[in-house]
Protein backbone atom coordinates (compact mmCIF):
# COMPACT_ATOMS: atom_id res chain seq x y z
CA UNK A 1 0.00 0.00 0.00
CA UNK A 2 2.88 2.39 0.74
CA UNK A 3 4.21 2.11 -2.78
CA UNK A 4 0.98 3.47 -4.30
CA UNK A 5 1.31 6.50 -2.02
CA UNK A 6 4.88 7.01 -3.19
CA UNK A 7 3.92 6.77 -6.86
CA UNK A 8 1.00 9.12 -6.26
CA UNK A 9 3.28 11.62 -4.56
CA UNK A 10 5.96 11.37 -7.26
CA UNK A 11 3.24 11.85 -9.90
CA UNK A 12 1.94 14.97 -8.11
CA UNK A 13 5.47 16.35 -7.72
CA UNK A 14 6.14 15.61 -11.40
CA UNK A 15 2.99 17.47 -12.41
CA UNK A 16 3.93 20.44 -10.26
CA UNK A 17 7.47 20.48 -11.68
CA UNK A 18 6.00 20.29 -15.19
CA UNK A 19 3.79 23.35 -14.60
CA UNK A 20 6.60 25.37 -13.03
CA UNK A 21 9.16 24.38 -15.69
CA UNK A 22 6.79 25.30 -18.50
CA UNK A 23 6.24 28.72 -16.95
CA UNK A 24 9.95 29.27 -16.23
CA UNK A 25 11.02 28.29 -19.74
CA UNK A 26 8.46 30.56 -21.38
CA UNK A 27 8.85 33.57 -19.08
CA UNK A 28 12.30 33.51 -17.50
CA UNK A 29 14.76 31.72 -19.79
CA UNK A 30 16.14 34.18 -22.31
CA UNK A 31 17.95 31.62 -24.50
CA UNK A 32 16.39 31.76 -28.00
CA UNK A 33 17.11 28.04 -28.50
CA UNK A 34 14.32 27.13 -26.06
CA UNK A 35 11.77 29.70 -27.23
CA UNK A 36 9.40 27.12 -28.78
CA UNK A 37 9.76 24.39 -26.12
CA UNK A 38 6.73 22.83 -24.45
CA UNK A 39 7.16 20.56 -21.44
CA UNK A 40 4.83 17.61 -22.05
CA UNK A 41 5.53 15.53 -18.93
CA UNK A 42 7.91 15.11 -16.00
CA UNK A 43 8.77 11.85 -14.29
CA UNK A 44 10.47 11.89 -10.92
CA UNK A 45 12.68 9.14 -9.49
CA UNK A 46 11.47 7.34 -6.36
CA UNK A 47 13.97 9.19 -4.17
CA UNK A 48 13.13 12.55 -5.84
CA UNK A 49 16.79 13.14 -6.71
CA UNK A 50 16.25 13.11 -10.49
CA UNK A 51 13.51 14.32 -12.80
CA UNK A 52 13.19 13.71 -16.52
CA UNK A 53 11.39 16.51 -18.30
CA UNK A 54 9.96 15.43 -21.65
CA UNK A 55 9.69 18.26 -24.14
CA UNK A 56 8.34 18.96 -27.59
CA UNK A 57 9.24 21.73 -29.98
CA UNK A 58 6.63 23.70 -31.88
CA UNK A 59 7.24 23.76 -35.62
CA UNK A 60 9.25 21.40 -37.79
CA UNK A 61 11.28 18.91 -35.82
CA UNK A 62 14.68 17.77 -37.02
CA UNK A 63 17.51 16.04 -35.24
CA UNK A 64 19.60 19.23 -35.41
CA UNK A 65 16.74 21.18 -33.80
CA UNK A 66 16.64 18.56 -31.04
CA UNK A 67 20.36 18.89 -30.35
CA UNK A 68 20.19 22.69 -30.35
CA UNK A 69 17.17 22.81 -28.04
CA UNK A 70 18.65 20.14 -25.77
CA UNK A 71 21.87 22.17 -25.48
CA UNK A 72 19.82 25.25 -24.52
CA UNK A 73 17.84 23.33 -21.90
CA UNK A 74 20.96 21.75 -20.43
CA UNK A 75 22.63 25.15 -20.22
CA UNK A 76 19.58 26.53 -18.39
CA UNK A 77 19.15 23.49 -16.11
CA UNK A 78 21.04 25.00 -13.16
CA UNK A 79 18.95 28.16 -13.32
CA UNK A 80 15.74 26.12 -13.71
CA UNK A 81 16.60 23.87 -10.76
CA UNK A 82 17.40 26.87 -8.56
CA UNK A 83 14.13 28.56 -9.49
CA UNK A 84 12.18 25.34 -8.90
CA UNK A 85 13.71 25.25 -5.42
CA UNK A 86 12.29 28.70 -4.74
CA UNK A 87 8.83 27.85 -6.09
CA UNK A 88 8.33 24.28 -4.86
CA UNK A 89 8.84 23.27 -1.26
CA UNK A 90 10.83 20.05 -1.51
CA UNK A 91 13.53 18.72 0.76
CA UNK A 92 15.51 17.74 -2.34
CA UNK A 93 15.12 19.62 -5.62
CA UNK A 94 15.68 16.97 -8.30
CA UNK A 95 18.50 17.16 -10.80
CA UNK A 96 16.90 17.91 -14.16
CA UNK A 97 17.35 15.79 -17.27
CA UNK A 98 15.70 16.61 -20.58
CA UNK A 99 14.46 14.19 -23.21
CA UNK A 100 12.66 14.87 -26.47
CA UNK A 101 9.07 13.56 -26.41
CA UNK A 102 8.55 11.96 -29.80
CA UNK A 103 5.01 10.75 -29.07
CA UNK A 104 3.40 13.54 -31.13
CA UNK A 105 5.71 12.83 -34.08
CA UNK A 106 4.96 9.10 -33.82
CA UNK A 107 1.23 9.83 -33.49
CA UNK A 108 1.25 12.00 -36.61
CA UNK A 109 3.16 9.30 -38.49
CA UNK A 110 0.70 6.59 -37.40
CA UNK A 111 -2.26 8.78 -38.39
CA UNK A 112 -0.79 9.28 -41.86
CA UNK A 113 -0.23 5.52 -42.21
CA UNK A 114 -3.85 4.84 -41.19
CA UNK A 115 -5.12 7.49 -43.59
CA UNK A 116 -3.05 5.96 -46.41
CA UNK A 117 -4.38 2.46 -45.61
CA UNK A 118 -7.99 3.70 -45.59
CA UNK A 119 -7.48 5.55 -48.88
CA UNK A 120 -5.90 2.42 -50.37
CA UNK A 121 -8.87 0.29 -49.25
CA UNK A 122 -11.33 2.71 -50.91
CA UNK A 123 -9.62 2.24 -54.30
Amino acid sequence: MASSGESSRSRRVGEQIQRELAQLIQQEVKDPRVKWVTVSAVTVSKDFSHAIAYFTVLGDYTESVDKTVLAGLEKASGFLRRELGKRIKLRIVPELHFKYDDSTVRGTHLTSLIDAAVASDKK
